[in-house]
């Protein structure tokens, strides 16, 4: 058994124990995707790392996340002060560090517009690489995950270089992000060079770059051969595009004319699942949409997010126990069912915050 394959089977089994047995329901089924039909299994992508079990962005998670089986790790980039790209959901971290608690940055607090709105606390644009390594990361949603409050004051703030150099230590993949292109452009920090430093200084091959807005990936089209990804949100529109005064939305990006105009410069397409398979107003789902046909039409891969655990973030029919407990939202709902549903349906890949639930389903399904 190769390290690889012994990593995977673990995560199964890490999978089974947390599952609370749904694994053999999930290993059972044997109907072969449409994703598996030409010729690949889906892509599982750690979303923040591991971020059900860990404090996201951070190298505990991203361990974790390799740990239990996930292909690639994905970090969300910003910018330093001093133009180094570090991983945090944003570049305000008031929610996910422990800025505030020192006072010798209290004076860094401010008020900025960030993608046309304004936004209070502290910035990693206005800190040094050095400064940010004094803070310490915290649980972003301790109501949702209190279990992860116990990390919180551990990990420093990892710089992207950093993860790098731990995905290619273990094999694994990188599925970095771009957060706000348009904004870090404005104030002379853009993203896409230091990026591609680091990934041509280490020559990463196994990477996909992903971006909500489409300049950026345009730009970048024209740089790296690595692939790129389309980031779809549910509603509203790439900032690039409200900021040059255009009408369109992320609507128009699936309609088959809005997919031929992304296949010219991305690889595939990453969108909010209710793209996939759309709720009614209860959160129960309806029937499934053609975008993933669709798509792959356009030689478009199509990666969904975010496969979570809890009971408040899966839709209706996929949550389990009783809803008058008082921890029904943060109960763990059949996120392997909702999974192996949206893999029968095609997929390319999920983005999932907790890797083993998406190792388990993957390999059982592929058995």
């Amino acid at each position: 058994m190769t390290m690889l394959t012994m990593r995977r089977w673990m995560a199964g089994v890490l999978a089974g124990v947390l599952a609370g047995g749904t694994v053999a329901v999930v290993l059972t089924q044997t109907t072969p995707a449409t994703a598996e039909r030409r010729g690949h299994a889906p892509i599982v992508i750690g979303h923040r790392g591991a971020s059900a079990h860990r404090p996201e962005h951070t190298l505990l998670s991203y361990e974790t996340a390799i740990a239990m089986g996930a292909d690639y790790i994905e970090p969300d980039l910003v910018s330093t002060k001093d133009h180094v790209l570090v991983a945090r959901h944003e570049n305000e971290i008031s929610g996910t560090t422990d800025v505030a608690a020192h006072p010798e940055f209290a004076d860094r607090r401010a008020t900025k517009t960030v993608d046309g709105r304004a936004v209070t606390g502290w910035f990693t644009e206005d800190f040094t690489l050095a400064e940010l390594k004094t803070l310490r990361a915290k649980e972003r949603v301790p109501d949702l995950r209190p279990d992860n409050t116990a990390f919180d004051g551990l990990p420093e703030i990892p710089t992207f270089e950093e993860v790098v150099k731990l995905a290619l230590e273990h094999g694994v993949g990188v599925y970095p992000e771009t957060k706000h292109p348009t904004y870090f452009d404005s104030i002379g920090l853009s993203l896409e060079e230091p990026l591609l430093d680091v990934l041509n200084r280490y020559h990463v091959r196994k990477a996909y770059i992903q971006s909500f807005e489409t300049a950026n990936l345009r730009e970048l089209r024209s740089r790296t051969r690595l692939p790129l990804i389309q980031l779809i949100t549910f509603g509203g529109a790439p900032y690039d595009w409200i900021a040059s005064g255009s009408t369109r939305t992320y609507d128009d990006m699936v309609t088959p004319d809005g997919l031929r105009e992304v296949a010219a410069y991305a690889n595939g397409i990453g969108v909010d699942t209710r793209r996939v398979v759309p709720q009614d107003a209860s959160g129960k789902t309806l029937e499934p949409t053609t975008l993933i046909a669709d798509a792959h039409r356009r030689r478009l891969a199509v990666h969904v997010w975010t496969v979570r655990n809890e009971n408040s973030q899966l839709p209706a029919d996929y949550r389990l126990g009783n809803p008058a407990s008082p921890v029904y939202p943060r109960a763990t709902g059949n996120v392997m069912g909702w999974l192996s549903r949206l893999v029968e349906l095609g997929i390319d890949g999920a983005f999932c915050d907790d890797p083993a639930m998406g190792r388990a389903v993957v390999t059982g399904r592929s058995a």
